[in-house]
């Protein structure tokens, strides 16, 4: 079944046209890869994914419904996005990890953010520390962190181990494996090879604005 469709997709910001005729259909359950140098457009492509910009022409469909016909902060409940650079607010890591429950009005889950801390090696001394003395891996299992304390059906990775070391940069991508196996439908940008190999079964490239290859690795 689709969960995610994109037809004729095309984005042009200050005269530049960023993506060109953009056509990719998203099963549920499928983890996916996007490659592709700089500038090719893979961030702007989950940008639209996400809902935080609007394509200059084309259609999306979430479970073949129109974007134009979701209320957005449903579908940004039902799609959720982790930027490469990643924006902590407040003071600490409580205040990212504590701020999903509180928006939805709901008890603060301290096991579950406990449990997801521990699963990507960071330890409970770190929930209290101040976001201004993390390092840049730090602050992206942390923003990964928040985006997972509620389950959407599609989770947007864009360079998020950018930062890390081999080490926890696969630490990550076993976590996301175990996600994507529990049902959640995974789209993440790499810039490496290696990585787009390593958990997907599908991997798209991109050039130009435009969905060059697509191949199936499983």
């Amino acid at each position: 079944m689709s969960i995610l469709r994109l037809k004729d997709i095309r984005y042009i910001s200050d005269n530049t046209q960023i993506l060109d005729c953009v056509n990719l259909n998203i099963e549920k359950g499928d983890c996916v890869s996007i490659i592709g140098s700089s500038g090719s457009g893979k961030s702007t492509l989950l940008k639209i994914c996400s809902d935080l910009i609007s394509p200059t022409n084309g259609e999306i469909f979430f479970e073949e419904k129109n974007y134009i016909d979701y209320d957005p902060i449903e579908l940004r409940k039902k799609i959720s996005y982790c930027v490469q650079i990643p924006y902590l607010f407040g003071k600490s890591v409580f205040d990212n990890l504590s701020y999903p429950f509180i928006i939805r009005k709901k008890e603060i889950d301290e096991q579950r953010i406990l449990q997801f801390m521990k699963k990507l090696n960071l330890d409970s001394e770190y929930l209290h520390k101040d976001i201004n003395a993390l390092s840049g891996g730090e602050k992206q299992r942390v923003a990964l962190i928040r985006n997972l304390m509620f389950t959407p059906d599609i989770l947007l990775l864009d360079e998020v181990t950018s930062a890390l070391d081999k080490e926890n940069a696969k630490i990550v991508e076993s976590l996301i494996k175990e996600m994507n196996d529990n049902g959640i439908t995974v789209i993440w940008v790499t810039h490496s090879l290696e990585q787009s190999e390593s958990i997907f079964n599908k991997r798209i490239q991109m050039d130009q604005g435009q969905i060059c290859a697509e191949e199936d690795l499983r």
